[in-house]
């Protein structure tokens, strides 16, 4: 399987419209991949508080239906990042949207673990209580967003739902980069799955932004990973490596806790 990761540079400069189309035509040039990733709130930027409110869209708003056209255009299934969603009868979500490539959306996955403690998302944003599988020909995706990738339980509700390939976008800041990469591969390592992280470069609204996307196998081997800047990330791995790897170190089956959240 090829994944692209898109770590963008989310410029504050730029306006939505215009990092959309760009971003468009980024996606399309990635045909031939199997799966594209894009990194969290790409359309805003992660730290772009005081514009969540007024660029919110519907869950099939702009961003929307301008990725359904770019998974179809070029063939691809797309983890689409994450968009501000305005729900009409509830508050705002940071829901990333996952397309087929026939353009159809797959999946939406309210991000659970909203980042800022007593501010910024954490206050601004609902909570999602749902955990978000997705089968490709080949593997099960288990979607997560940022923050998330810090509450490993989340991670085990996947494995437990058949996740293989553990997707993650994010607007990681750069004075976290350590504990990127090490969670990335922590996740790696004790859900025996493939990692797919990708996240942002650039500086939003004042905060430098991590870089540094990353594929990890399962056995927390970095199979590549990007720099500081704008990247493409392209990587070919095998998800067949899931079920070897389970079966000659069969860690998951000594499992004596677990979590039980809804699944769809």
């Amino acid at each position: 399987m090829r994944a692209s990761l898109l770590q963008i540079d989310v410029n504050q400069g730029e306006s939505i419209e215009s990092r959309r189309r760009r971003v468009t035509g980024l996606v399309r040039e990635q045909a031939g991949a199997d799966l594209v990733v894009l990194p969290e709130l790409w359309t805003t930027g992660a730290f772009a508080y005081e514009e969540f409110a007024t660029e919110a869209e519907p869950l099939e708003g702009p961003t929307y239906e301008a990725m359904a056209k770019a998974a179809s255009d070029a063939g691809v299934w797309l983890h689409a990042g994450s968009i501000p969603e305005r729900d009409p009868e509830g508050p705002l979500y940071n829901t990333a949207l996952i397309f087929s490539p026939s353009g159809e959306l797959a999946a939406a996955y309210r991000k659970i673990h909203r980042f800022g403690f007593d501010k910024g998302e954490a206050v601004l944003m609902g909570a999602g209580h749902e955990l978000v599988t997705v089968r490709l020909p080949g593997t099960t995706l288990g979607v997560a967003t940022c923050y998330d990738l810090r509450f490993p339980e989340l991670f085990r509700g996947l494995v437990d739902a058949g996740a293989e390939t553990l997707v993650l976008s994010a607007g990681w800041p750069e004075r976290r980069r350590a504990h990127w990469t090490l969670l990335a591969q922590a996740r790696a390592v004790e859900n025996q799955a493939f990692v797919l992280a990708c996240g942002t470069a650039g500086t939003h609204a004042g905060v430098p932004q991590a870089g540094h996307s990353i594929v990890v196998d399962p056995w927390g081997e970095v199979l590549a990973e990007a720099g500081a800047g704008e990247e493409i990330l392209t990587v070919d791995f095998d998800p067949a490596k899931v079920a070897v790897t389970r079966e000659q170190f069969p860690a998951l089956k000594d499992r004596l806790l677990g979590l039980e959240l809804p699944r769809r």
